[in-house]
């Protein structure tokens, strides 16, 4: 497959309803924010798990979209396992062919989603991988106003321990941290350079992005995540590789206020406003 040969942009609204759409440990695990602003924060991290947990759910182990980050088995086995895969030694004290470890990369490019499309960092281990910039990388998402943090007292019926199942009373506390309601932005880069240069991020990779976004809160339920949507996709595409306006003057033609006089409660008390004047050499799609 061909790398793409556009530079994009795109701009990602989504909401939650009565929900915690990122929990911060260092907080007990309620909703993560900002402490000076309290706007809602969503990191990147939580955004792109989406993403590959929906490439990983579609795609079901296909050729050549597995996915590098996940729980199934430490990465070092993983890099060890491609240098096996090219016929290569393997272990501290291998001989090791020169351009060892370009090749490792190159096949865990080819062979990874989401190391084609984010990058990684392969430089662990005895089978060393090198590390990877990815041509998409994602900005944290921040809620359009200040959220309220709402800590809900719940029950449960079922007691945990012997000792406590012997106590009076029919059950026991819990605490839930919700959101009501908050709208989020998330911006967005994807770079041709990178991905003509680097991973060889295609335009079937770049489709299979923008659906993994569009769907990503769709398979990804939860009841502590409450009712969660992505509501607009815009893509800025640009006719060459190196861009043909800054990016921060393309998100800045895109804007959300909400247009209620009391809280925000749903997705239709905003206005989105999307200037479509575009520099030259610049498309707006709008793919949701």
């Amino acid at each position: 497959m061909e790398a793409i040969k556009n530079r994009y942009e795109f701009v990602m609204y989504f909401d939650v309803e009565n929900g915690n759409p990122n929990g911060d440990p260092d907080a007990g695990n309620t909703p993560r924010i900002d402490p000076e602003t309290n706007l809602g924060i969503v990191t990147d991290v939580c955004i792109k798990r989406k993403i590959r947990n929906f490439v990983e759910l579609t795609m079901n182990g296909k050729e050549g979209y597995n996915i590098l980050i996940k729980g199934d088995r430490s990465l070092n086995s993983k890099f060890t396992e491609a240098y096996e895969k090219l016929g290569m030694p393997t272990g501290k004290n291998a001989d090791k062919p020169a351009d060892a470890e370009k090749r490792a990369q190159e096949y865990i490019c080819k062979n990874y989603y989401d190391v084609r499309t984010f990058g990684a960092v392969m430089s662990t281990g005895d089978d060393l991988c090198g590390i990877v910039r990815g041509p998409v990388q994602i900005n944290f998402a921040r809620s359009i106003d200040p959220v309220l943090i709402q800590d809900i007292a719940i029950t449960r019926q079922a007691k945990t321990t012997e000792e406590r199942q012997n106590m009076s009373g029919n059950s026991e506390i819990g605490r839930k941290s919700i959101i009501p309601y908050a709208l989020y932005r998330a911006e967005g880069y994807v770079s041709a350079m990178l991905a003509q240069n680097v991973t060889q991020f295609s335009e079937e990779d770049l489709e299979l992005l923008w659906t993994a976004i569009i769907n990503m809160f769709e398979n990804d339920r939860s009841s502590a995540r409450g009712k969660m949507c992505l509501r607009k996709l815009y893509v800025f595409k640009h006719e060459s590789a190196l861009g043909n306006a800054p990016a921060a003057v393309l998100f800045d033609k895109i804007t959300a206020e909400s247009k209620c006089d009391g809280a925000p409660r749903k997705f239709s008390d905003y206005e989105i406003s999307v200037d479509r004047t575009m520099p030259a050499g610049v498309e707006l799609i709008e793919k949701i």
